[in-house]
């Protein structure tokens, strides 16, 4: 579920800096969203994040 199944967008990994800069690992979480929407002339519950439904990738299903 963490990964948008129009463009393939996932977690992605780093470091956090505290203020004594003791380096520790941290993820950025993309918005991923439920969405009903037409998958191949079906309506089809997926996994997209909010810039492909924004940016109308996605047709959704009513």
């Amino acid at each position: 579920m963490a990964k948008c199944d129009i463009c393939g967008k996932g977690v992605g990994f780093g470091k956090k800096y505290s203020h004594s800069h003791i380096r520790t690992n941290r993820q950025w979480k993309p918005n991923i969203q439920p969405v009903k929407a037409i998958v191949d002339g079906t309506p089809k519950k997926i996994y997209v994040c909010t810039r492909c439904l924004r940016s109308g990738k996605v047709e959704r299903a009513i």
